[in-house]
């Protein structure tokens, strides 16, 4: 960002880019007792920055663990690797200015894969073109930041669509379907603005606790890693928002149009030590089985009365370590295990008998086109034990190239016995590390049957940990990426 490289957290669940800056706010300073501000992670010099004079509210999480960052919107040069794209839009957070665990992690901040839509920044951008009197509010104007934030597009219901799209944006009156469209390229997230040889992200997290290993950290950026086959995995649609469920109206020339909102994909059905879990009472019977694949997420987060009876079958809060649990996601016709070894955590220091489940309860799905249909959320548990691959596809007409998801299973078939193994073996406390970001492209030396990067054998002993959380260590793998950027980036859009 600018003149500085910064670490993020990869968070497929949100769409914004926002960095911790080397300006300080605290609520709780005073002349006598100024703000603390230590932070330890490289931070973003507002040098190169250029304000908008707008302000971003990014809300995170439920209505159990919300959190926070608020800072000013702003544009400067950014990049990944090889990749830059100017003029990119993202919130210039102050150190004090969130209650996120960014600076636990070692990040300095959140890097969000998702669509345009969904992004806070975005919607702040496009509602400051018109005047407040003549719309509904785009952003999420709550206060409240333990709520899902969803965006309100009810200005657009009873706007014209009989404007040709490329006309310029007018400060006198509502936007039209087309107009907004427009707007996705120049002020939307920075993926789609990178000019990618293909329209796709794929991530693999490696595994920071109980046996340290597996799948390396990776994120891929325009195709698949090199020794992966795009057949083998499972492809699903993602679900699209019709404007009743609160999603954007079709443009007047391709009036069949329904676009997705985040990565949200359909689950057939969900297992638990080989018995399918019965569906939540707690959402509407109408509303079809979907998780949002999030790797923000440091838990899968479930319906409460279906994590209540996952709860049941362990025999309380906790459950022995070395015990393996099995849960499955049911997706596309394909099964797709959380490795026994990721399924929880340890649950007292200096104690590896006792564990818990990485699964809490979270909010049921909306209704009434005021939010998230989705009932599962599948943070890093589930997406360490799988390669997934995120394709954009077509951001203004879907239907000409739909947006989807991949998915691979990496989880052995001996995982339970390796996870007993690992907590035999362990001493006073299982093994953690969570390892900084590397710069640079990696070179995959070891990959499994499948094609996918594994990690380095991990000489970490039990107990022993760098004092930061879980978070997986990342390399940026990038393939393919360059000859045919200008294309792509028109591609995506028409």
């Amino acid at each position: 960002m600018g003149d500085a490289d910064l670490p993020l957290v990869l968070d497929t669940g949100s769409a914004d880019l926002w960095v911790l800056s080397t300006d300080c706010v605290s609520p709780n300073a005073s002349a006598t007792e100024p703000p603390a501000c230590n932070a330890s992670v490289p931070l973003y010099s507002p040098t190169t920055f250029q304000p908008t004079g707008l302000n971003a509210s990014l809300l995170y999480g439920d209505s159990l663990t919300g959190t926070h960052a608020i800072g000013p919107i702003g544009f400067d040069t950014a990049g990944i690797a090889q990749l830059s794209a100017s003029n990119q839009y993202f919130a210039a957070v102050p150190q004090g200015g969130t209650n996120t665990s960014i600076l636990q992690t070692g990040s300095s901040g959140i890097f969000g894969l998702g669509f345009p839509i969904n992004s806070i920044i975005w919607n702040e951008i496009l509602s400051s073109r018109f005047p407040t009197s003549e719309r509904a509010v785009l952003a999420r104007a709550s206060t409240n930041f333990a709520t899902r934030h969803f965006p309100d597009l009810s200005f657009l219901r009873n706007s014209s669509t009989n404007l040709k799209r490329g006309a310029p944006l007018r400060s006198s009156s509502l936007p039209t379907v087309s107009e907004v469209l427009d707007t996705f390229v120049p002020f939307g997230p920075l993926v789609p603005r990178l000019g990618l040889t293909a329209p796709i992200a794929a991530v693999t997290l490696q595994r920071d606790t109980v046996q340290v290993g597996g799948n390396a950290g990776t994120l891929s950026l325009g195709a698949l890693p090199p020794a992966v086959q795009a057949d083998n995995l499972t492809w699903v649609p993602l679900r699209a928002y019709t404007p009743v469920e609160g999603g954007l109206p079709a443009p007047a020339d391709s009036p069949d149009e329904v676009y997705p909102m985040a990565w949200e994909v359909p689950v057939d059905d969900v297992f638990f030590d080989g018995h399918k879990l019965p569906r939540s009472n707690l959402s509407a019977p109408n509303i079809t089985l979907s998780a949002l694949i999030d790797t923000g997420s440091s838990y899968i987060r479930g319906p409460q009365d279906v994590v209540e009876a996952m709860s049941n079958v362990l025999g309380g809060q906790t459950y022995p370590c070395a015990r393996p649990h099995n849960l499955t996601f049911q997706i596309g016709g394909s099964f797709f295990p959380v490795d026994p070894r990721d399924f929880g955590s340890q649950a007292y220091e200096d104690n590896t008998e006792d564990c818990m489940p990485s699964v809490v309860a979270t909010d049921p799905p909306a209704s009434n086109g005021s939010g998230f249909l989705y009932s599962w959320n599948l943070g890093d548990p589930f997406l360490k034990g799988v390669l997934a691959a995120f394709y954009y596809g077509n951001l203004t007409y879907p239907s000409q190239d739909p947006p989807r998801m991949g998915f691979l299973s990496t989880v052995p078939p001996d995982a339970g016995e390796q996870l007993g193994a690992a907590v035999s073996s362990a001493s006073g406390s299982l093994p953690a590390t969570s390892d900084p970001a590397p710069s640079g492209t990696p070179s995959a030396a070891v990959t499994d049957a499948q094609g996918v990067p594994q990690a380095r054998q991990s000489t970490v002993s039990g107990g022993a940990s760098s004092g930061a959380s879980a978070a997986a260590s990342l390399d940026v793998a990038l393939w393919h990426v360059s000859a045919w950027a200008v294309v792509w980036t028109a591609l995506w859009m028409v």
